[in-house]
């Protein structure tokens, strides 16, 4: 095979760039058939909120090392994945190169598209061998990118990403749901998901970061934006994500009723942003971070009534896994 084209494969930038390429990926093949907030809300991407020091726009895409990100979302989907990736300075990279171009093309010959790092995330829906490229889907147009397989991974950021799908396996709603409460109060709880390093913050410090940068001014506007748009449709996506599971358990919808007030809290945000009303907007943020703790900590009293094999069951050759 020559070259293959999956034209049925539509990627639109709305919510996290990885969670849109994941749904098109995802939905064009049946793997998944639920609204894109559900994605979200399943695989916990809608929880991630990190904030750079000076607001600058990686932040959004900044929420973690991405395998360790990606992976437990993926699997609490049922899904099989394959991740690969690092930094395009080390040694070994044109080697990783050459193997990933022969497994993106085996995955799209199955039928399967790729996430790929573009930067942002984007996802790979065909190839041609003659010319010996990739056509990549950013999600804000309709036009293709072109990425000659020499140049796979090379961008202006000093890493590269690739992911792939495949076979699915069936888990309980119930379960799903109660994992991606206990990853999102992880994110909540975990200050620091790139270190060494400290300038970006996760979770509840991430508010910290964003209300103190606002008021003291000196920060990156245009990241700014970002941050607050992506901020602004993520926590959208928990309040739908919340409403469509309402009736399973008393705490969730509480919660529910917490991120329904804290959409209604925050609705104004776009207007603060473009009059430049900065206090009015630290308000709105500060009573947004207060009802989204109380919603963490609804998530862990539903959390302590069930057993978490996933973090409690040590496995017989100590805490980690053999590399």
């Amino acid at each position: 095979m020559s070259g293959v084209y999956l034209d049925h494969l539509i990627m639109k930038r709305e919510s996290k760039s990885f969670t849109d390429s994941l749904h098109a990926v995802l939905t064009a093949t049946n793997l998944f058939t639920g609204p894109k907030y559900m994605l979200s809300g399943y695989t916990g991407m809608a929880f991630k909120f990190s904030v750079h020091e000076q607001l600058l726009p990686m932040s959004v895409s900044a929420y973690g090392q991405w395998v360790t990100e990606h992976k437990p979302a993926i699997d609490n989907l049922g899904i099989w994945t394959a991740i690969d990736g690092g930094r395009t300075r080390h040694a070994t990279f044109s080697h990783y190169r050459q193997e990933a171009v022969k497994w993106v093309r085996e995955s799209l010959n199955r039928g399967l598209g790729v996430i790929y790092w573009i930067p942002e995330f984007g996802v790979i829906h065909g190839y041609d061998d003659e010319d010996g490229i990739f056509y990549v889907q950013d999600g804000r147009t309709d036009e293709d990118r072109i990425v000659l397989y020499d140049n796979f991974g090379l961008n202006f950021t000093p890493f590269w990403y690739c992911q792939s799908f495949g076979e699915k396996v069936e888990i309980p709603q119930e379960d799903m749901i109660l994992e991606s409460f206990r990853l999102a109060v992880y994110d909540w709880e975990t200050p620091y998901k790139t270190l060494p390093g400290r300038e970006i913050a996760s979770g509840k410090l991430a508010y910290t970061f964003l209300t103190e940068a606002l008021a003291t001014g000196g920060y990156d506007e245009r990241g700014a934006v970002y941050i607050l748009d992506s901020y602004l449709y993520s926590r959208k996506e928990i309040r739908d994500y919340l409403h469509d599971i309402l009736g399973i358990w008393h705490e969730a919808d509480v919660a529910f009723s917490l991120y329904d007030r804290l959409v209604g809290e925050t609705a104004a945000i776009e207007n603060c942003i473009v009059e430049k009303r900065s206090v009015d907007l630290i308000a709105a943020l500060k009573t947004a971070e207060m009802l989204e703790q109380q919603a963490m900590e609804l998530f862990q009293t539903l959390s302590a009534r069930y057993p978490d094999l996933k973090r409690t069951t040590i496995p017989r050759w100590g805490a980690h896994s053999p590399r």
